[in-house]
């Protein structure tokens, strides 16, 4: 049996960028090792796309793209904070930063790692892990 979905509310540093998402109030996300997230401590909360909402902030959007240029990073062009994008994994959802959501909403965050920095050889791993995606 699914866990019941709350919606969670969240965004950027600045609040310019504003969004909402349905998912457990018991959260899974991810913590992957990739160059990228390490760097910014991105814990991966992966929704499908009609489980996201973009409330606000839409035009402060700033995009980037690396290596195969499948993922499209998006940050708030005020603050520099990367609430959410659409990922490689799962070009059809996004992957929210549990670290963006307010915490009203939120009763637990589990955590588990995943080994982005060899993400060919492991993403079979992260798509079932988060098959409600």
């Amino acid at each position: 049996m699914a866990p019941e979905q709350v919606t969670h509310r969240g965004g950027c540093h600045c609040g310019r960028v504003r969004f909402e998402v349905e998912a457990a109030a018991r959260l899974r996300v991810a913590e992957c090792n990739c160059s990228i997230c390490r760097r910014s401590g991105f814990l991966h909360l992966l929704v499908s796309r009609e489980r996201f909402r973009l409330l606000g902030g839409e035009g402060d959007l700033t995009g980037y793209r690396f290596g195969t240029g499948a993922a499209n990073h998006l940050f708030c062009s005020a603050c520099g904070v990367k609430s959410f994008y659409v990922p490689r994994s799962h070009p059809d959802g996004y992957s929210v930063n549990a670290r963006c959501l307010d915490r009203e909403t939120v009763e637990a965050v589990e955590v588990f790692p995943f080994d982005g920095a060899n993400w060919e050889a492991n993403v079979s791993a992260l798509r079932e892990r988060t098959a409600d995606a």
